[in-house]
């Protein structure tokens, strides 16, 4: 154990050195310990104060060797700055009396001899510069003379650090590089991939909601077209739903289903409801009754089963319109003088109490003369719909004189335009047409 009193740095880092030396502690650690105590004594020295340094090292059989050197101001003192300790090169521990220890592991077998101390014992102390732990008085050339090839030593070895530092940056740059570079194929892979299957999906989907919709009809004296939008690009299809057809006295009958709720579930309601009507119809029941007819056979297989409903009989010679309504938005006509108005037919809908239309609201329609009927997703986008009802008469006038094939689609872009929830839409437009010469 060494235990010395300094009174400058030079001596402090002279001592400090030569214990790190005779320990062959490595160049960049020797360099580590040097600066950290340098740093925390540079205060104290310059202001007067003495600092104490006591170093021991514990040799062990197997293994590497413990050496523990320890600082103390004079007088007694703690070191107070806690930020300047988290700063040091080589971090330390704050002992119970205020000492400051470091802890350094050595390589194994005993201490080497002091290298820089001298052959023959030193005569006393004598002259300026002298203090305990160096002996000699020497001049300040002599002193730094000593220590340089060390610090030089220490100087190389924190180059080769910084290199070997630098060599690493580089190596994992590279190595970065190469890896964003493989992440940004992996990510251009997966888009394509990911585009890939929207195509594919979409392509299904399309196909899918061809299959549920009825085939195009082809009347003498009517134009018939429909739009039709899920709310969701991910679901192809809703709950609502259309049929038509032609039954055998030759009056047009459609049917607009919009079914509680989205996706296939609803479809499955709207599909049955559809079917059910479609079998009433072509058995010839009265059209004020099959609302409740529905109802009445869908009820014992689906509990659960709830959908509005509107039914329209149109007979293209006469022009003669007849409407059954269940709980659904009324249809819309617009004359070819452009005088509109709704056909407020009453009811309520599949799986509702009291199922049934209350009777059937009829008209007749003049050629150029445009029914049009919707789900509610077309007036109730913005949450209200007496505003949506009007908006819609609007759009309708303003769309009338267009071909009938781009009717409904050309209405449902305005209805929708600014809207501010997404829902099913489906709207059908039919026209009456002059005869022919």
């Amino acid at each position: 154990m060494t235990h010395d009193t300094f009174r400058t740095p030079h001596a402090l880092r002279r001592t400090v050195r030569r214990i790190a030396l005779a320990h062959r502690l490595p160049a960049e650690l020797r360099a580590r310990l040097v600066l950290s105590l340098s740093d925390v004594c540079a205060t104290a020295l310059s202001g007067g104060r003495l600092v104490t340094l006591t170093s021991s090292h514990e040799t062990r059989r197997a293994g590497p060797g413990l050496l523990t050197i320890s600082l103390r101001f004079l007088p007694s003192g703690h070191f107070t700055d806690q930020a300047a300790l988290r700063r040091l090169p080589l971090p330390c521990e704050t002992g119970a009396d205020g000492d400051l220890v470091w802890r350094l592991a050595t390589p194994p077998g005993p201490a080497s001899p002091d290298p820089a101390a001298p052959a023959a014992p030193a005569p006393p102390a004598a002259g300026p510069g002298a203090t305990a732990g160096d002996p000699r008085p020497l001049s300040p050339a002599m002193r730094h003379g000593e220590d340089m090839p060390l610090a030089e030593e220490e100087l190389r070895a924190a180059l080769r650090r910084a290199d070997f530092l630098a060599g690493e940056l580089r190596r994992l740059e590279h190595e970065l590089a190469e890896t964003n570079s493989g992440v940004m194929a992996l990510y251009v892979q997966l888009e394509e991939r990911d585009q890939a299957l929207r195509q594919a999906h979409g392509q299904m989907l399309r196909a899918l909601e061809d299959a549920l919709r009825p085939r195009p009809l082809h009347v003498d004296g009517l134009e018939l077209a429909v739009h039709y939008a899920p709310a969701s690009d991910d679901a192809p299809t809703g709950g609502d739903l259309y049929d038509w057809f032609v039954l055998p006295d030759g009056t047009v009958h459609i049917t607009l289903v919009d079914a509680l709720g989205h996706g296939v579930t609803s479809t499955r309601t709207a599909l049955t409801v559809t079917h059910a009507v479609r079998t009433l119809a072509l058995e010839g029941h009265p059209l004020d009754s099959i609302v409740a007819r529905t109802d009445t056979i869908l009820r014992p297989f689906d509990h659960h089963v709830m959908a509005t409903l509107l039914l329209a009989r149109l007979n293209p010679t006469t022009g003669h319109l007849a409407v059954a309504n269940g709980s659904h938005p009324p249809a819309l006509v617009v004359r070819d003088d452009h005088t509109a108005g709704y056909l407020e037919a009453r009811g309520r809908g599949v799986g509702f109490p009291s199922p049934g239309s209350d009777g059937v609201v009829t008209t007749t329609l003049r050629p150029g003369d445009l029914m049009l009927l919707y789900t509610d997703g077309l007036t109730e986008s913005r949450r209200d719909p007496l505003e949506g009802e009007a908006r819609l008469i609007e759009a309708t006038r303003r769309h009338h004189p267009h071909p009938t094939a781009i009717i409904p689609s050309a209405i449902a872009s305005d209805m929708l335009t600014g809207s501010l929830h997404q829902d099913d839409t489906l709207a059908v437009a039919a026209r009456l047409l002059p005869p022919r010469d």
